[in-house]
């Protein structure tokens, strides 16, 4: 499933992809109070998102409830380190390789998997939370990786991508872990 799943995140549109096992993910409680801070806005505006999502400690057990990950990236030119709508933009073409994805891991019929993306759940424009209805998605909805305490850093060392990828560029993130124990 490892070479399948790298395969499929590039012919989605990944820059990179590689395969690790599930206990080389790198977690960390302290990303849960990097969502409180709310830089984003989504803290307790979305439903994929703190706290929302759930209590910390029982989403970092969740992952290690699964044997392995493929984690992916995306990297986008900027036309310089304060490129803002440059780097939204990079965040909408993320979301959309996410989705993708998912659809392509749906149509197959896979099972037995969880998927985080990048920052937090971009397949409604404005998440149903704001206007206090329902998840209108709930199967296509995806938590980020942080809200799972997932340290991006290192665990992209632990799977041999790179975190930064020079000067003028962002890179997204995305995981799919499986194989549950």
């Amino acid at each position: 499933m490892n070479e399948h799943l790298v395969e499929l995140a590039l012919a989605c549109g990944a820059t990179h992809a590689a395969a690790l096992p599930a206990d080389q993910i790198s977690l960390d409680a302290v990303f849960r109070d990097i969502c409180q801070s709310n830089a984003c806005g989504n803290y307790g505006q979305c439903y994929m998102c703190p706290p929302d999502v759930g209590d910390i400690h029982e989403m970092m057990a969740r992952v290690h409830t699964y044997q392995s990950a493929v984690l992916y990236q995306t990297i986008h030119a900027l036309e310089d380190s304060f490129d803002y709508e440059g780097m939204v933009e990079a965040g909408a073409r993320h979301a959309a390789v996410s989705q993708a994805l998912e659809q392509r891991l749906c149509e197959a019929g896979t099972a037995g998997y969880m998927h985080l993306s990048a920052g937090g759940c971009k397949v409604c424009e404005v998440c149903a939370k704001r206007e206090q209805l329902p998840c209108r998605y709930p199967d296509r909805a995806m938590p980020s990786m942080e809200s799972y305490g997932v340290n991006v850093y290192q665990t992209a060392q632990q799977a041999g991508l790179k975190y930064i990828n020079g000067q003028d560029t962002v890179t997204y993130f995305g995981m799919v872990l499986w194989g549950e124990a």
